[in-house]
């Protein structure tokens, strides 16, 4: 079968790694393939939060199976992200550049509201519409996402601490249940929901789902048990309550659907629930087909169709900020212009080095929202912590570090600070080319620049004018011939003719 309409997607949880493969077909999936592996990444954290070495090689070779089955797929055809574990180790990025040697492709960290979203599009995808809003719950290995949405559209969207690992490890540490660990993990669950449980309560839902390993494994079990015909109910929960301080620990629970993977987890889970249930005033939970890997996966199908909600959060920025659009449309077609002709030299031909450019061109002044004084500084920072739909950790340091470099200094400084050591060389080329197009239309004039002639030779950049042009601007000859002072620390020497 060709590749061709083959989609890959990978989510390396804090519990499991998943991979699910699908034809696309009109919009539509087709499932091909589902590998799942319990890797309790979640558990392998030492006590500085750093994968330990045999977390690792469990992970890397969980990995190595997965990449069998991508081998003959394209990146932008794959897509695989982390969670909760990956977000709170401090050797993530030694992790990933191992994984992605291992995988052959990239591994994005995603904030906790960004897996949100994505869970919510993978449920809202795999269910029949409801007529009104609905309450999706997904309880992970490490942490448990709450999103109330309508249609494919998330209206209020939460990411708390809590997990099945997480919580077993902290609460069932030697798998022993009793009534005084289990009510303190209930009650500490309460407390992580408190200050969000009110405004989920007020958002008038018609349906709760639940997505993920916990939830479909206690509604197996109560399905099994005959507590309730389907999902999971209120009533259930009760059952389930005594049956664990009855069993007093992991290896005695005698639960009729329990599998042996889920147990040493189960408590841990039960807890966050149990606490979800009473928080939020829950009486019946419907179990959900679809979760983050089917989400990240109709993501990824509509990038491939360019309905990308990336260009959709850059565009919210700028109506948010009050970005000037004149002027960031003039850059952004500047610095296209630049790496059509760079492109090739500095191998940066691929859509996403396109894509970064001009989402970088359009936000370079949305610092200014802050202050003029240092408004590229004030942009990083906003781009680098903001909240934004659809960027992933990697993508929102690329444009932080991109909005930071556009002007003074070069800050290279910062880029070893912030950036994976891969990235270096790609995002300097691309913030030179930032960089000369935000110059060139420093003067915010509407007339369009000149053709301009632009060669690179080892590292000699050279960009050619009509005749007098220069003679006739002033101004921008002099700031071409400072710039090429402040860019010469990256190895680079700007020759104006």
């Amino acid at each position: 079968m060709s590749a061709a309409n083959l989609f890959a997607a990978i989510d390396l949880g804090s519990n499991s790694f998943h991979m699910i493969v699908a034809r696309e077909d009109d919009g539509y999936l087709h499932l091909q393939d589902r590998i799942s592996e319990n890797v309790r990444l979640g558990n392998g954290l030492d006590e500085h939060n750093n994968i330990t070495p045999e977390a690792e090689s469990i992970a890397l070779a969980c990995l190595a199976r997965f990449s069998q089955r991508l081998r003959e797929m394209p990146s932008h055809q794959v897509r695989a992200v982390g969670t909760n574990t990956l977000r709170r180790a401090n050797n993530a990025h030694e992790f990933l550049r191992k994984a992605h040697q291992i995988l052959g492709h990239r591994i994005d960290i995603i904030a906790g509201r960004e897996e949100a979203r994505l869970i919510y599009l993978g449920v809202a995808k795999s269910q029949t519409p409801a007529k009104g809003q609905q309450l999706v719950i997904d309880i992970g290995g490490g942490s448990t996402e709450l999103i109330v949405g309508q249609g494919i559209t998330p209206v209020q969207r939460e990411s708390l601490s809590m997990g099945c690992v997480v919580m077993s490890q902290q609460h069932f540490p030697e798998g022993v249940i009793n009534p005084k660990n289990l009510r303190k993990a209930i009650i500490y669950a309460r407390l992580i929901l408190r200050p969000v449980a009110r405004q989920f309560r007020d958002l008038e839902t018609e349906l709760t789902l639940g997505a993920s390993g916990t939830i479909k494994a206690i509604a197996h079990i109560c399905q099994a048990m005959n507590w309730c015909e389907h999902g999971i109910s209120n009533a259930a929960m009760d059952k389930l309550h005594h049956a664990l301080l009855k069993a007093s620990h992991n290896d005695t629970l005698k639960l009729k659907g329990l599998n042996n993977k889920r147990r040493p987890v189960l408590a841990g889970g039960f807890a966050v629930l149990y606490a979800l249930f009473k928080a939020l005033h829950l009486q019946q939970i419907e179990v959900s087909s679809g979760a983050l890997r089917e989400g990240v996966l109709y993501e990824l199908i509509g990038r491939s169709h360019h309905e990308d909600v990336r260009q959709n959060t850059v565009q919210a920025l700028i109506r948010l900020h009050n970005i000037d659009t004149q002027q960031a449309q003039r850059v952004k077609e500047t610095a296209l212009r630049l790496l059509t002709m760079l492109k090739e030299s500095w191998q940066l031909e691929g859509e996403d080095e396109k894509n970064m450019l001009s989402w970088a061109a359009q936000l370079h002044e949305v610092g200014l929202v802050i202050a003029h004084a240092g408004h590229h500084k004030h942009g990083a920072y906003l781009l680098n912590f903001a909240d934004l739909p659809g960027f992933s950790h990697f993508d929102q340091q690329q444009l932080a570090a991109l909005v930071r470099a556009q002007r003074g200094k070069f800050p290279l400084k910062y880029f070893i600070e912030s950036l994976a050591d891969e990235l270096h060389n790609r995002v300097t080329r691309l913030s030179i080319i930032l960089r000369l197009a935000i110059l060139l239309h420093r003067g915010r004039n509407q007339q369009p620049l000149p053709f301009l002639i632009v060669k690179l030779t080892q590292n000699e950049l050279t960009l050619g004018f009509p005749q007098d042009w220069l003679a006739q601007h002033p101004l921008t000859h002099t700031e071409l011939q400072r710039e090429n002072e402040l860019i010469k620390q990256c190895h680079i020497r700007l020759v104006v003719t």
